[in-house]
């Protein structure tokens, strides 16, 4: 009996080892699926999860699952639609927004959220010695820039308003029709002020509250995990007001700045959505599996900024030179392959609010040659070293390998090629610690003035030394302006300038390319690849 029972025993262990060798666990994204995790692959590591002190996109993705503003964006268009209102009217001369807010709505540590958050929220936003970076979204609003600029001392005399817990007024300078769009920025998202006080985060950036377990939100989701350079979880949170409207259970943010290596996870089931394509795969997808391939309009320019206060940069026939000696149709046809559009403005030339790019840059590489030969280089001779910054990604290298090439065989000159991983690209860029920076603008609203803001002397993100009165006025101006065709053609005049004294160099407007699996559902080609989150779901 003994005998018989231990075989048994051992033949029953002998059919489970090979029932198991010849049975393959199930991928991640199958398990996700099952279990409503979306495995999304987000580029690069976050900045920060703080929205009053980050400027990326990375970010933006993340901090759109934790936190949520007045308004919030319809999934398949971006148009504003109720978030945290409920409703809004705006006065007859287009000066006053009031908002309504939500009766159950919620911080993720069960306080409500009232109107004085967002007061007090757009205080620290705007307090000079915090100096944020997109304070100038705020401008639009009576006395914002005033206080900014610590012209004005007093916020009570800015034109935010709480006349009780459920109600905000919004006060502007200028009828501003696309405000609502503005305020779907993360920038506009409110934050929780006694949370970021116990940390010591009031005054400046880069504190523990943004860390798990510190970190409250009003949005979708909360967050669980966060593996530096790995992977940031969010999960679903039980306090959002429209959490019955929210089917995925987790987000997990992959971290993965190598192209390749994020296609080879898409590939072994490891992600359901990819943040970009390698450029060498775009052609294979485009033929064996199309249906995988998504490649979006995207309202979006790639271009080199310049550091135009060290020299030779300081000399606009540098500039130029450089611009004009790129070939962007061969950049697109022989290293992109994405269908990109060349460049020739900096604001895209996607009709935006009726505004329509006009190519603004124009010259050849005979040209180039003569202005580098009037700054003082024919030929190249005596061109000082210069390098060229982009963060760490294939693609940036690979163009930017492209591009140094280009210098060399048309101007003669040498350009030395540096990289630097996210977070560090963006603090050089920020102090300006660099002469030419790769760099790419999406806009933050789908409108012509989210490029045009940028350039304005000494902007929060303008990071190049560019200083122009001419440019400062016509966009001062056009806050005032009546009609679409003065602003569009103030529009025109600002990006011309820009494309005459090149404090920049537009190479091309984007086109958004990912992987993405047929389980993800909801998820809707959008001009800013933006996808509301709590819309979308997995289903086999």
């Amino acid at each position: 009996m003994l005998f018989r029972s231990l075989a048994g025993r051992l033949l029953g262990a002998a059919v489970l080892s090979a029932t198991a060798s010849c049975t393959r666990p199930a991928s991640p994204v199958v398990e996700g699926d099952r279990r409503q995790i979306l495995l999304w692959g987000n580029g690069a590591e976050p900045q920060d999860l703080d929205p009053q002190t980050v400027t990326g996109v990375p970010e933006h993705h993340i901090l759109t699952a934790l936190l949520e503003g007045l308004v919030s964006e319809d999934p398949v268009d971006l148009h504003p639609v109720p978030g945290v209102a409920e409703r809004w009217e705006v006065s007859p001369d287009g000066l006053v927004y009031t908002f309504h807010l939500r009766a159950g709505a919620r911080w993720s540590n069960g306080d409500p959220v009232t109107a004085q958050d967002f007061v007090r929220s757009y205080q620290r936003m705007l307090t000079p010695s915090f100096a944020a970076q997109y304070a100038y979204m705020f401008y639009y609003v009576a006395g914002a820039e005033d206080f900014n600029q610590g012209r004005l001392a007093d916020f009570s005399r800015v034109g935010f308003q709480a006349p009780d817990a459920r109600t905000l007024q919004v006060t502007l300078r200028h009828p501003t029709p696309f405000l609502l769009s503005v305020m779907n920025h993360y920038s506009w998202f409110p934050v929780h002020l006694p949370t970021i006080e116990k940390f010591g985060g009031r005054s400046r950036g880069g504190t523990n509250w943004t860390r798990p377990g510190n970190f409250v939100g009003n949005g979708p989701f909360v967050l669980q995990e966060w593996r530096p350079g790995q992977v940031i979880t969010v999960t679903r949170s039980p306090t959002y007001w429209d959490r019955a409207r929210v089917r995925l259970q987790e987000i997990r943010f992959y971290a993965v700045e190598s192209s390749d290596t994020e296609e080879r996870m898409f590939r072994s089931g490891e992600l359901h959505v990819t943040d970009t394509v390698p450029l060498s795969k775009i052609d294979t997808y485009r033929r064996e599996q199309p249906a995988a391939l998504h490649r979006d309009p995207y309202l979006g320019t790639y271009f080199y900024r310049l550091n135009i206060t060290r020299p030779p940069l300081n000399d606009r026939r540098v500039r130029r030179a450089l611009a004009l000696a790129i070939d962007r149709e061969s950049l697109i046809r022989n290293v992109l392959h994405g269908g990109q559009q060349p460049a020739y403005s900096l604001i895209p030339s996607i009709p935006t609010a009726g505004f329509v790019a006009q190519p603004w840059l124009h010259g050849n590489v005979a040209e180039a040659r003569q202005l580098l030969a009037a700054a003082g280089y024919p030929g190249g001779q005596g061109f000082p070293a210069v390098e060229l910054l982009y963060n760490t990604l294939e693609d940036n290298r690979i163009l930017a390998e492209a591009i140094q090439q280009m210098w060399r065989r048309n101007l003669g000159i040498e350009v030395r090629l540096v990289n630097q991983e996210w977070k560090v690209y963006l603090d050089s860029e920020r102090t300006m610690n660099y002469q030419i920076d790769r760099a790419g603008w999406i806009a933050d609203y789908i409108h012509p003035q989210s490029f045009a803001e940028l350039w304005v002397t000494n902007g929060g993100n303008n990071n190049t030394g560019f200083s122009n009165a001419e440019y400062d006025r016509v966009l001062a101006a056009i806050a005032s302006m009546k009609t679409n065709e003065e602003r569009n053609a103030a529009y025109q005049r600002l990006d011309q300038i820009l494309m005459e004294e090149v404090p920049v160099i537009p190479l091309y407007f984007y086109v958004r390319s990912h992987l993405v699996t047929p389980e993800v559902k909801g998820y809707h080609p959008t001009l800013l690849d933006n996808h509301p989150w709590k819309y979308l779901y997995l289903e086999r």
